[in-house]
């Protein structure tokens, strides 16, 4: 299996390319990135990070010292800005009473115990954790999304149902733990499931691991379903 996980990652990366994410100047914005992106595209959270750089607010202090109706305002882009307001203001609160305000302070904890750190506070959910530890601190922990639950069921290595934890105990398992390996991977699953393995009309045509389905057995009737 583990042959089979890092050998698809090769295939989708001949086939795009590395995909240079996570999209961030510094690992600060990557964090604040991590949390507007819940339930939006990242076209808006551009939005609403564009408006914290114009208003200097982009910064531990700029954020945990502005008043979260008015910090709404600016991130209205990014969707739910009043909850999200309130979930940044919960980040830097946190990061405050505990680190000083400063960001490398929290990142010095290994990958497990971070992420259950950022899982304590009000607002942050293992999906949002595990971006936050990968792409701005740097740790081997893997993110899995609706596209790699997708992906991987269509090709039969996990129900459906499969929990989040579980899907990514499993792709842990099956995967070098390894930073750069983890982050390519992610990110290439979901240019995949945005380009082909669509959740209601996949375009298996042209898809670069149309012959790994076929391999294993996955007929085109069963994913197209």
């Amino acid at each position: 299996m583990k042959t089979d996980l890092l050998s698809i990652h090769n295939i989708l990366l001949e086939r795009f390319g590395p995909q240079d994410w996570w999209p961030g100047d510094t690992p600060f914005e990557v964090v604040i990135g991590a949390i507007l992106t819940q339930s939006t595209s990242w076209t808006n959270v551009e939005k609403a990070i564009g408006n914290l750089k114009k208003k200097k607010l982009l910064s531990p202090e700029g954020i945990h010292k502005i008043d979260a109706g008015e910090l709404a305002l600016h991130i209205r882009s990014a969707g739910y800005y009043n909850a999200k307001a309130r979930k940044l203001k919960e980040f830097m609160e946190h990061l405050y009473t505990n680190h000083s305000g400063k960001l490398d302070q929290l990142f010095e904890s290994d990958a497990k115990a971070l992420r259950v750190e950022l899982l304590s506070i009000w607002g942050i959910g293992p999906e949002t954790a595990d971006s936050i530890v990968l792409y701005a601190a740097e740790k081997p922990e893997f993110v899995v999304d609706a596209y790699t639950k997708r992906i991987f069921s269509r090709m039969g290595y996990v129900k459906e149902a499969i929990s989040y934890e579980d899907l990514k105990e499993f792709s842990e398992k099956n995967l070098p733990r390894d930073v750069k390996i983890y982050n390519e991977f992610h990110a290439l699953l979901v240019r995949l499931g945005k380009e082909h393995c669509k959740k209601s009309k996949p375009i298996c045509t042209g898809c670069p691991l149309t012959k790994e389905c076929k391999r294993k057995g996955v007929r085109r009737k069963e994913i197209t379903s």
